[in-house]
């Protein structure tokens, strides 16, 4: 199947874990809690069921890595060169608190790099797709694929940085400041954020340390980079979705391209700053 076929098929699986999720979002759901502060609903399990039987039925033998499903069900999944990455529900705390900011996230990594995005928005029904050999688009109410792309700002002073809504980070704020940025604007879900940087609506998506999970990061890298972007992990290394571990430990900054290797430096300074004064203290 071509990556246009492959795309177009992902997008057509996210719609109907987008439609089952709307439904819920417009009842008065309940809300359960697998650790502190990481919330699931029967939405999150919903669309988690039903993207991973469509993905089985349309890519057979292709292992599924997907948030909601039992770790047994993708166990040799680093055997394997192709490897889908499934957020059913990015942003459940968005989810909620019916903010509207969370989404329907399948990426596709081949060899280890993300390779194909497919992000859906339940709450406003808007469709995007891209990847490394398919320029970004939005898919339209018609079906047409309107074509997207990174904005050009080259200057600090002109960029606009959004940061997680529920886990803001006072650090990531104080190196904003310091590198003179615009803006700097909280917002739910990965994919949201990601998709910012892709509209050319901010120039950099950032968070330091933990940044969540490969499924938060595959489908989001994917869609930047074919619109123009750049990724990688906060210290400016790409991201290895073949790596043993699913965390996305070393944090990761989204960005237009042209502000990528500041952003990395700025972080870097930080980073280095806090440790010697720890260590003279």
């Amino acid at each position: 199947m071509s990556d246009d076929r492959t795309l177009d098929e992902l997008l057509r699986i996210a719609a109907r874990a987008s439609a089952a999720i709307a439904r819920v979002y417009a009842t008065d759901f309940a809300v359960e809690y697998k650790a502190a502060h990481d919330p699931v609903t029967i939405a999150d399990r919903e669309a988690n069921g039903i993207i991973c039987e469509e993905l089985a039925k349309s890519f057979p033998g292709v292992p599924v890595v997907a948030e909601e499903s039992d770790p047994s069900t993708y166990a040799r999944w680093r055997e394997s060169d192709a490897v889908f990455f499934v957020d059913p529900l990015d942003g459940t705390r968005d989810f909620v608190k019916k903010n509207g900011e969370f989404a329907v996230m399948i990426g596709l990594a081949e060899g280890g790099r993300a390779k194909l995005g497919a992000i859906h928005a339940p709450a406003t029904g808007r469709r995007f797709g891209g990847g490394v050999n398919v320029p970004t688009f939005e898919l339209t109410a018609s079906g047409t694929k309107k074509p997207l792309r990174v904005s050009s700002t080259a200057e600090l002073s002109e960029a606009r940085l959004v940061l997680s809504r529920s886990r803001p980070s006072e650090e990531l704020v104080r190196i904003a400041n310091d590198l003179g940025v615009k803006s700097v604007a909280p917002l739910g879900s990965a994919g949201i954020k990601a998709l910012a940087v892709a509209t050319a609506a901010a120039e950099i998506y950032s968070h330091l340390g933990q940044a969540g999970w490969r499924w938060d990061a595959c489908g989001p890298e994917a869609i930047v980079i074919g619109a123009g972007g750049r990724t990688s992990d906060a210290r400016g290394d790409a991201i290895d979705y073949r790596a043993e571990s699913l965390e996305n430990k070393s944090g990761i900054v989204m960005s237009n391209g042209f502000l990528h290797d500041d952003m990395i430096k700025a972080i870097d300074n930080a980073i280095r700053a806090i440790v010697e004064k720890a260590g003279s203290s």
